[in-house]
């Protein structure tokens, strides 16, 4: 897991940084499912996110107000996926076996199928190529536009959606997901979920470390002390219980929230373990988007 270095925030989350997210409110679910398939991850696609709206937070006041603002964000957060990308070394891993030769035959893009198929398989194209097919055929962007946003030009951006396209329509590999989850924090967090779910509190407690950090997306980053964590989740009246689960392919617990015969996924929750004992948690509680963008949600049974 990817820790921001760039939210300096702490507590509370400032007002007039919540009035801004307040008016991106019907940008934020959009830009949240490019970073998402970007990064193959709907948890670090929101992580990649919120830097990307806090970068551009901190820019308000350099932006022109007679553009639209939605590219601005887009070119924004597609910078920051291609970091995040570098980051994890996934960039050079998949243009190294992805490689082709740059002429290839445009391919129709009505064989590949539009939507959620297509988004999951982009995972396996190198950034450019991933880039150029999600803001085309998925989001609808101009070729000029998907240019400007991924600093290409229209050629570039026609060569890069060919050689996806190909490549998409020749196979269907899965990617393959190498992250997995030690012993140690899969025992952490099963003991974590039943004394979650019995509402045992110091219990829970027994389980972090004195200086455990916690972020509560779009609400709290800080100690998780300092918090009123787990009385939030003690008032919570909706019925609702964690199970350890695989959320694309990474070990989280899943917040399940009762519906009218069967409990299903609302939430996920990150965690990270040292020495047996619990120092981060990111909870992504308020972004409801989230939970029905992952690929993958498995749960263990939970009574």
């Amino acid at each position: 897991m990817e820790n921001s270095t760039d939210l300096p925030l702490t507590g509370p989350f400032e007002a007039r940084y919540l009035a801004f997210l307040e008016t991106i409110t019907q940008l934020r679910p959009p830009l949240h499912r490019y970073c998402a398939r970007m990064t193959g991850s709907v948890m670090d696609g929101e992580d990649v996110v919120q830097e990307a709206l806090f970068e551009a937070y901190r820019k308000l006041d350099k932006f022109d107000g007679s553009r639209p603002l939605k590219p601005w964000l887009f070119r924004i957060a597609h910078n920051r996926c291609i970091d995040f990308l570098r980051r994890r070394g996934a960039r050079d891993e998949a243009e190294a076996t992805a490689a082709v030769p740059e002429m290839i035959l445009p391919t129709d893009p009505s064989t590949l199928g539009i939507g959620q198929a297509l988004e999951y398989l982009v995972i396996t194209l190198p950034p450019k190529e991933r880039a150029c097919v999600l803001l085309k055929d998925v989001f609808d962007y101009s070729l000029e536009e998907i240019a400007e946003l991924v600093d290409s030009t229209v050629g570039g951006v026609k060569a890069a959606l060919n050689r996806a396209r190909t490549k998409l329509a020749d196979s269907s590999p899965q990617p393959e997901n190498p992250r997995t989850a030690n012993r140690e924090l899969r025992h952490v967090l099963q003991l974590y979920v039943e004394r979650f779910n019995r509402r045992d509190w110091e219990g829970v407690r027994q389980l972090i470390s004195a200086d455990a950090q916690l972020r509560v997306v779009d609400a709290f980053a800080g100690r998780l002390a300092d918090s009123p964590y787990f009385s939030n989740y003690a008032r919570w009246t909706a019925p609702w219980k964690f199970a350890v689960g695989e959320v694309d392919g990474e070990t989280a617990v899943v917040v399940l929230q009762r519906g009218v015969d069967t409990w299903t996924p609302y939430s996920f929750v990150r965690f990270n373990a040292t020495d047996g004992r619990i120092d981060r948690i990111v909870d992504y509680s308020h972004c409801p988007w989230i939970a029905p963008l992952a690929e993958s949600v498995v749960t263990a049974h939970v009574d």
